[in-house]
Parts: C-alpha cells; sequence; structure tokens
C-alpha cells in the first residue's frame, strides 16, 4: 500500500506532468482562463489517462511484446489515446453541450497531448504493473487537474490586476505559469521525507 501512495504522491506532487516535467503546456495555458473550463479539462484529461493506461498496458504487455513489435508502441498508444479522446469528445457533446462547446479546439488536442502520451509511455518505462500504472495515471491526471485549477486561480488575480503594458497578455502569462512551476519545486524530497527512503 505505501509504494502505491508513493506513485501517487510523486505524480500528484513532486513529478507534476505540467509543472515538473512540462508535458500538455498547450492546454494548461490555453484552457485555464476560467475555472469551470480548466476543471472541465483537468478531468477530462485525468480520464483519459486512466482509460489509456488500463488500455496501452494490456496492448504493450501481451500483444506488442510477445511477437517483438515493442518498437510499435508510440504509434499504437497514440490511434488508442485518438480512439479514447473521441469517446469523451461524444460523451461531452452529448451529456455536457456547455462544456463541449467551452472545452472547443482544445479537447481534440488531447489526443496529441504529450502528458497523456508520456504517462502511457513512462509506465512502461519504469517497469511498472498494471495496478502501478493505473495508480501513476491517476496521480498524473490529479496533478494535472491540480496544476489547471492552481493556474485558473492565479489568471483570475491576473484579470484584476494591473500589470506594465509590456507585460500584458502573454508575458505577464509565462512569468506567472513559471512562478507556479517554481512553487512545485518545494516539494522536491517531499516523499522522502514522508516515507523515509
Amino acid at each position: 500500500m505505501e509504494k502505491f501512495l508513493i506513485i501517487l504522491m510523486t505524480s500528484v506532487l513532486v513529478n507534476n506532468y505540467v509543472l515538473s516535467r512540462f508535458l500538455g503546456i498547450c492546454p494548461f495555458l490555453g484552457v485555464s482562463k476560467k475555472l469551470n473550463q480548466a476543471v472541465g479539462m483537468g478531468l477530462s484529461v485525468t480520464f483519459v489517462m486512466l482509460m489509456s493506461a488500463a488500455a496501452t498496458y494490456p496492448i504493450y504487455t501481451y500483444l506488442l511484446v510477445p511477437n517483438g513489435m515493442d518498437y510499435m508502441k508510440t504509434i499504437v498508444f497514440i490511434l488508442v489515446i485518438a480512439a479514447l479522446v473521441q469517446l469523451v469528445e461524444i460523451i461531452l457533446k452529448r451529456y455536457i453541450p456547455a462544456l463541449h462547446k467551452s472545452l472547443g479546439i482544445y479537447l481534440p488536442l488531447i489526443t496529441t497531448n504529450c502528458a497523456v502520451l508520456g504517462v502511457t509511455i513512462n509506465n512502461i518505462n519504469d517497469g511498472f504493473g498494471f495496478a502501478e500504472s493505473m495508480v501513476s495515471a491517476l496521480g498524473c491526471g490529479l496533478g494535472f487537474l491540480l496544476a489547471m485549477v492552481l493556474f485558473a486561480g492565479v489568471r483570475s488575480r491576473i484579470e484584476d490586476a494591473n500589470p506594465p503594458e509590456s507585460f500584458k497578455g502573454l508575458p505577464i502569462t509565462l512569468i506567472s505559469a513559471s512562478i507556479v512551476a517554481l512553487s512545485f519545486m518545494g516539494f522536491t524530497g517531499l516523499v522522502d521525507g514522508i516515507f523515509g527512503k
């Protein structure tokens, strides 16, 4: 149980895919203007990460590796992720049309979101089993959601501020993102400190 907790905490805080590994920056910057959009995108990405980890692990372990085609994992994983994103898009369009409309172009971009692909490939490279892969995917998804929600809060504060003219728009957004990412560096060593590893 401790191993799963370490994987979860590490994925959410220490190795946050957006703020520490800088994967998935496009939706992070594009959909974090409003809290409801950020939560919707975070939950969608978390769902896709979980489902893609659940689907790609058996495909890799029981289909690609035994047939000597493990070099095809990136292409196969992208196809699986694309199919899952289409499923999410259909569900959102059918049951939550307002969120589907507000996410706009960024929802199909989950297909090429390197954070989702990174989770599936890193789970394989780290030698995780199925349960560990699922915990890692959940942690990475929750970390993505946390980053989106935090940055949505920061951006709402920026809108109320009056930065110098040269910093308005994208420059202040990037500066704010770097400060949020820098704050996550404070979690380095957290898991080692808590669990005494």
